[in-house]
């Protein structure tokens, strides 16, 4: 039986799906992974002439030291996330869990909204959401959604134009919910309430089936609990190109992309479907 064979027939038996993601999901929607300085260069090259890094830029001091700056980044992704439409594997991964009586779950370190937008009504946010806000200042511990807010850029600068978006209840500086690198003033209740949802839910399905992609370890949030959540059963399947490695029995490793494995599996999952008809 080939690898690709046995993770079907984990995904076919399980009970319950969890879908563990990291910033290679959004690949095949057209979005960029931030792997290295020369990935995240490829996808902002103003950023590559001034020398700036994404763990430089992805700093909560340039909210306050530079706001035009901060909001310049963080305004583009934004616009980026919000025109972006989610690749055909998260609705296959949505209809697989929703042939199992536990249904679907999702935890993802990305901060993009694409599961969401998806359709999946359960989303675990590690790291927090670029669509909802906070006061830079913590006046209030409120996190508000960023429906309304527009943020201009330059995109020979990439630097925010002003007026910059604004907290609704002091009227200073607002940032993204999200958590950037070294950041102690990120609000953390909003991510910690799903992932309190995620954990009962866990506890309720044993025979749950994990479904990792796109999860480097880089920063291993991601690939982390979805070897917590495997553990008890070894029943996680790991999709990665380039570091697709898992414990021995622990699981199924497939170094391939994400959308081409997920076809691949979905076509296994329909043919056996047909078989048993």
């Amino acid at each position: 039986m080939s690898e690709l064979e046995r993770a079907a027939e984990l995904i076919d038996g399980a009970g319950a799906l969890l879908v563990c993601a990291g910033a290679g999901m959004g690949v095949d929607s057209g979005l960029p992974d931030f792997r290295g300085d020369e990935g995240f260069w490829k996808a902002y090259p103003p950023y590559e002439r001034l020398g700036i890094s994404f763990v430089e830029l992805a700093d909560p001091r340039h909210f306050a030291e530079d706001p035009e700056l901060a909001w310049g980044f963080y305004g583009h992704r934004l616009a980026l996330y919000r025109a972006t439409v989610p690749h055909a594997g998260f609705r296959l991964l949505l209809s697989w869990g929703a042939r199992k009586p536990g249904g679907t779950r999702a935890f993802t370190s990305n901060v993009d909204g694409q599961f969401q937008k998806a359709g999946y009504p359960h989303v675990a946010e590690a790291h927090g959401s670029i669509h909802h806000l906070q006061c830079l200042d913590r006046c209030t511990t409120d996190i508000w959604r960023a429906d309304e807010v527009e943020v201009p850029i330059d995109e020979n600068t990439m630097r925010a134009l002003k007026p910059l978006p604004s907290c609704p209840h002091c009227g200073g500086l607002a940032r993204p919910n999200i958590l950037m690198f070294g950041d102690y003033e990120w609000l953390d209740h909003r991510s910690q309430a799903q992932l309190d949802e995620l954990t009962a839910w866990r506890r309720a399905h044993r025979d749950l089936v994990v479904v990792e992609l796109g999860a480097g370890q880089a920063v291993p949030t991601v690939r982390r609990y979805a070897e917590l959540a495997s553990a008890a059963t070894g029943s996680l399947i790991r999709i990665n190109p380039r570091e697709p490695q898992v414990r021995h029995g622990r699981g199924v490793s497939l170094a391939s992309n994400g959308l081409e494995t997920l076809e691949a599996l979905d076509a296994l999952l329909t043919q056996g479907r047909t078989t048993s008809a």
